[in-house]
């Protein structure tokens, strides 16, 4: 095992209060890697030596983002849906169907190169874990098959088997149900982490997510939701009510889910390049913050309501139209994602954790939202390694 001191930062995110404020930002800092884990952080003066040493002349380092929401694994695009929604046209869950179509018509190396495509993407953003579902498959060996590819980019694998009800069920609903409780729930569980349910007029009710939620639940997986996208609905309390980790999108809320939300501890995962994409409102982050709801922020990288794989256009989309302070985006953006996936070894960069980081060419997080769309990560980390 060898150790790396990482010197001349000019500010360390830390995401550890113990350093002072909610992001425990040091100045003139240094941080020992050693193995794939952070070993010292601290002031650049009291740093020990170790093996090797880089100096990153005044450049800022953060935690590694954590993309906790992603579709990834998919064939073709829909360009031309985006420019109709330009000119007006609503956006709906029904071109997920066209996805669907196109990916269950693609090879498995056409799949798995294009998951590499984005992911490489993020990964030149600052994205060191990312979440990716399924979901564009619908059948039992195209959902397998999804999560097998997506298991060789990430641990943390989401079956999204109940995305919509697809054509060939149009007037069975209830049978595409037992088949994602069945059949294709049994074949994924070894592929899949998670479980996930969309909660829309469009796709499944309350009382279909529930018994499919139920289902992954009794295989072992962990639940997350996508909720309460397209107006106020049963999404966040059915979240709130089962323990799930997650509800995501949180764009309509009443008074009534943001107390259930704040009260049970689950996450909020707000996906503002949606709203960029689709012209739909903005989620109300700091009725959200204030209440006391922990946030995290996240792409939802998909080839229909948001084909973005950049967080950092995330955190400045959340700073300028969700209201959110540069720190709370940057916070929501690492330490918020490492808690949608249930996770307390990323997110931050204290020792122990694993050493996750991305470097700015900036001297400061602010940086991020302050220069929108400007490549700032000059180089990414994770486990200690540089990709």
């Amino acid at each position: 095992m060898t150790s790396l001191l990482l010197t001349g930062i000019g500010s360390l995110v830390t995401n550890d209060p113990a350093f002072g404020g909610q992001l425990g930002e040091v100045r003139d800092a240094a941080l020992v890697i050693e193995g794939s884990k952070v070993a010292w952080v601290g002031s650049r003066r009291d740093a020990p030596e170790a093996d090797g040493a880089l100096d990153l002349g005044g450049r800022a380092v953060i935690p590694g983002f954590v993309d906790s929401h992603s579709h990834l694994v998919f064939a073709g695009d829909r360009a031309e849906e985006f420019a109709a929604r330009m000119t007006g046209t609503p956006y709906s869950a029904g071109g997920i169907r066209t996805t669907v179509a196109a990916t269950r018509q693609a090879t498995d190396s056409q799949l798995t190169a294009n998951v590499a495509r984005l992911v490489t993407e993020m990964r030149r953003q600052g994205t060191t874990t990312v979440e990716i579902k399924s979901g564009y498959g619908l059948t039992v060996a195209d959902e397998a098959r999804a999560l097998e590819i997506a298991g060789h980019f990430t641990d943390e694998t989401t079956y999204l088997g109940a995305h919509v009800v697809p054509s060939e069920f149009a007037d069975d609903p209830a049978g595409y149900v037992s088949l994602v409780t069945g059949a294709m729930l049994e074949a994924v569980s070894p592929h899949a982490k998670w479980v996930d349910v969309f909660v829309e007029r469009g796709a499944f009710d309350e009382d279909q997510a529930r018994a499919i939620l139920q289902a992954g639940l009794a295989r072992g997986l962990q639940a997350r939701v996508h909720a309460n996208q397209l107006g106020e609905g049963p999404g966040v309390q059915l979240a709130c009510s089962i323990g799930a980790a997650a509800a995501d999108h949180c764009t309509y809320l009443t008074d009534a889910d943001i107390d259930a939300l704040a009260s049970t501890g689950v996450v909020a995962g707000l996906l503002p390049a949606v709203e960029f994409s689709t012209r739909s409102p903005y989620p109300n982050a700091r009725r959200l913050l204030d209440a006391g709801v922990t946030v995290a922020l996240a792409t939802d990288c998909n080839p229909g309501s948001g084909y973005s794989s950049s967080m950092p256009f995330c955190i400045a989309l959340a700073v300028r139209e969700m209201h959110m302070t540069p720190a709370e985006a940057l916070w929501s953006a690492t330490a918020g994602g490492a808690a949608s996936l249930r996770r307390t070894d990323i997110g931050h960069l204290t020792p122990g954790a694993q050493a996750d980081l991305a470097v700015l060419d900036a001297p400061s997080y602010l940086h991020l939202a302050y220069r929108p769309a400007v490549p700032l990560v000059s180089q990414t980390f994770i486990g200690g390694r540089p990709v």
